[in-house]
């Protein structure tokens, strides 16, 4: 079985280059990448909604909401891990 390889990693700075999240301006670091899906988490963008059933946590139940992973193929990389590092 081949492993798909993708043009980011996490650490690297990316920005979306289509879709609800890509205005051009916005900015995100990769927190996670599943290269098996093509996909990655990015911070900050691809946020849906989460319906929480009650628990001790949240006695009434809640709506969060958190990010999900995106396309890769949607992300353009703004700064490689390793330069980010070094700023």
């Amino acid at each position: 079985m081949s492993r798909n390889k993708m043009h980011i990693r996490r650490g690297d700075i990316v920005k979306a280059i289509s879709g609800e999240d890509a205005d051009g301006k916005k900015t995100g670091k990769v927190l996670r990448v599943y290269p098996a899906q093509n996909r990655a988490l990015v911070e900050g963008f691809n946020f849906v909604t989460k319906h929480l059933r009650k628990s001790q946590d949240h006695p009434n139940g809640a709506i969060v909401q958190r990010e999900a992973p995106m396309a890769a193929s949607k992300l353009k990389v703004v700064t490689p891990a390793k330069k980010a590092e070094k700023d």
